[in-house]
Parts: structure tokens; sequence; C-alpha cells
């Protein structure tokens, strides 16, 4: 006797729904009380659901930060790459690029200040979305660079990978959520001044 089911061509989607139905709730409930105040206990009564399902889906509450952070993240990095493809020389696409990262940055802490502090939380313990975060700036800047000397604007002398680590520390403190935070009241003139600052050393 053949005893093989046909497995149900809804349980895929069907847990795509529920992990999407835990972060809208715990992204509501962490943006109410805080990320580090709640457990997945108290999730899992917001939600409705018991503590083990969500387990289920979650191995932590740190994977459902994650997803939160990495959806946030995400959403800053399409602000930064919109203004800088909009941007017609290398020179400006640095202009923008810290002038969207210290607006948007700013903007999720005055509005959504408590999921504001999942992403510094995230930037604190390494998180891997923070990680790879760090890294898609790193990379969008030395990509800046390469067309900036292609085009003749900068210099070509020092060693690309010493140039984009020079400049994303320089921008870290209006980037890096921890950071921010405590920078917020020169944020606008800091991303005009740090620009201009690395234009000059970029400058043939």
């Amino acid at each position: 006797m053949n005893t093989y089911t046909t497995p149900n061509p809804s349980r895929g989607p069907s847990e795509h729904a529920i992990r999407d139905q835990v972060v809208i709730a715990a992204t509501e409930h962490f943006g109410h009380y805080g990320y580090e105040k709640t457990t997945v206990s108290d999730l899992a009564k917001a939600i409705g659901f018991s503590k083990a399902y969500i387990y289920k889906f979650f191995g932590s509450k740190q994977a459902i930060g994650e997803v939160i952070c990495t959806n946030r993240l995400n959403m800053i990095m399409e602000i930064v790459n919109s203004a800088v493809a909009e941007s017609p020389t290398a020179s400006e696409k640095i202009r923008q690029l810290l002038k969207a990262l210290t607006e948007s940055g700013s903007d999720l802490f005055f509005h959504d200040r408590r999921l504001y502090d999942i992403a510094a939380v995230a930037a604190r313990d390494k998180w891997p979305s923070a990680a790879i975060h760090e890294e898609r700036i790193k990379q969008l800047i030395e990509n800046i660079i390469v067309e900036g000397r292609a085009s003749g604007e900068f210099e070509r002398k020092t060693p690309l990978d010493e140039a984009t680590l020079a400049i994303f520390l320089l921008m870290k403190p209006y980037i890096s959520p921890v950071q921010l935070q405590y920078n917020l009241e020169s944020a606008g003139s800091a991303a005009v001044l740090l620009s201009a600052l690395i234009l000059r050393s970029l400058s043939p």
C-alpha cells in the first residue's frame, strides 16, 4: 500500500504569512514598548500565539529583531541609493550620500524612536543586519570613488581600500545609530562640512 501523501501546497505560504504576522505585531509592540524591554512571552501574549509557537518560526527575540532591523535599514538604503543614482557627478554623489544617510537616520530617530533603538542595538551588538548595512555603504563609497577617478574628479594615488575606509570612518558618527543619536543637532551641518572635507581630500 502506498502511504505517500501529497504535501499541502498551502503550507509554505501559510507559514510565510504567519512569520509576516509575527513580524508586523512585533514591530508594533517594539515600537510601543521598546525592544530591550520586551520578552518573547510579551510578544506571545500580544499576538495571541503561544511562546512555543513563535519559537517555531524564530529561534530567538533577536531573530525577530533582525528582520525588523533589516526592513528598516533596507528602507534607508533605498533612499540613499535613489539620491546617489540621481546625482550627475561623483562629487555630487558624495554630497548626496552623506546627506541622505544623515537625514534618513534622523527621520527614523524622530518618528520611530523605539524602532530606531533596534537599529542601535544591532549596531552595538554587531548583528549581521548591521554589518551588512555597513558593507553596503562601504561598497557604495568605493563605487563612487572608482567613478570619480575614471572621470578625473578624484586623485588616484591613495589605495582604493584605504580611501574607502577613511571616508566611511569620517561618516560613521552620522551613520551609525549608536553614534548618530548623540550627534543629531549637528547632523545637518556636519553632512555639508564633512562632504566638503572629503571632496578636498579626493581632489587630484
